[in-house]
């Protein structure tokens, strides 16, 4: 079994930056902390023909076309992954505004690459899970969550007109940080 996790996050300037109705024009520009707050994901190989999924719901379907929650769907069907189990736990629910669906999505993905024994890197492992949620999915959703959930820290990214990512972790003082 396969166990990761990704932290939560919570914005500390530059929101909405990240959506592609701004950076298109503008570029942008945000920073972000990653709390100790998590999203967990469990993939273990299953001896039926069934993928077998569980978050707030329970899933078991034969045919990845079938299964409802859109993020494992396509993920599942972007890695052409055989059946699998897959758990979902987190450490505050969804809609809190701390980022969990992009969090879910790069714990998701970090899980498959595992299963599959393949390396990945933060900033592709951050780019996939974009292309998953606002391509795949059309969701209205900006880069934020996916990369700080990838990168984790205390982190300023800065995104150009095309979309690509530069990320630099903040070089903070032991002390400041404990403070905050």
């Amino acid at each position: 079994m396969i166990l990761v996790r990704t932290p939560l996050r919570v914005s500390i300037g530059g929101g909405g930056s990240d959506l592609p109705s701004y950076y298109e024009r503008f570029g942008g520009f945000f920073i972000s902390a990653a709390i100790d707050k998590h999203v967990y994901i469990g993939i273990n190989k299953i001896f039926t023909k069934e993928y077998s999924i569980r978050y707030s719901s329970q899933e078991r379907v034969t045919n990845p076309a079938e299964i409802v929650h859109r993020i494992v769907r396509e993920a599942i069907k972007l890695h052409q992954l055989g059946p699998v189990e897959i758990v979902s736990l987190a450490d505050i629910p969804a809609g809190t505004g701390l980022g969990s669906s992009g969090s879910f999505t790069v714990a998701l993905l970090r899980a498959i690459y595992a299963y599959k024994r393949e390396p990945v890197t933060m900033s592709s492992l951050a780019e996939e899970a974009c292309h998953i949620e606002m391509n795949l999915l059309n969701e209205p959703v900006g880069k934020q969550d996916q990369y700080i959930a990838a990168f984790g820290g205390i982190t300023c990214f800065e995104i150009d007109k095309s979309g690509q990512v530069q990320v630099s972790p903040l070089a903070i003082p032991s002390r400041a940080l404990h403070d905050l």
